[in-house]
């Protein structure tokens, strides 16, 4: 009886003793480096608050400029520069791109979206990868955004 008393008093000695090295935060000789203390700054201006961006309801204007379509590996890709001339922003653009074989039956295409508000006057860049497949002859492209129609029109350069 006294044995089953003692070792589990032995037991909880050990318990303790390891637990307390385990926690420690330094060994028993070392000393913790000292460090500066950090400049005291002025408290920060108070956050602006947010500015909502009217959407465009129904039709909105572009315009834009197609680079020639190059092959890159197993992929052709098309870069588009797209100016928004709405006067206000463009919610999710879509971009669908089609590409038709000689007898005008689709081959191949490819979809990109741009997710962020498109302001009025700013111009982005969307690149279409589309996978080559054999006799690949014109692209079409068709722009969407979530309140409705988009009006594209092909310009060499910005207005």
């Amino acid at each position: 009886m006294k044995r089953h008393a003692f070792a589990s008093v032995l037991a909880a000695v050990c318990v303790l003793l390891l637990s307390a090295s385990a926690f420690a935060q330094t060994k028993s000789g070392a000393q913790a480096p000292a460090m500066k203390a950090a400049p005291v700054t002025a408290t920060p201006a108070p956050a602006t608050p947010a500015k909502f961006t009217t959407m465009v309801k129904g039709k909105a204007d572009i315009q834009v400029i197609q680079a020639a379509p190059k092959k890159v590996g197993d992929d052709m890709v098309t870069v588009l520069k797209i100016k928004n001339m709405s006067p206000a922003a463009i919610s999710l653009l879509k971009v669908d791109e089609f590409w038709y074989d000689k007898k005008m039956q689709l081959v191949s295409g490819d979809q990109q979206a741009y997710r962020k508000p498109f302001n009025a006057g700013e111009v982005i860049e969307i690149t279409m990868k589309s996978p080559v497949k054999p006799d690949l002859y014109k692209n079409q492209f068709k722009f969407s955004h979530a309140n409705g129609e988009v009006n594209a029109k092909a310009v060499k350069k910005f207005d």
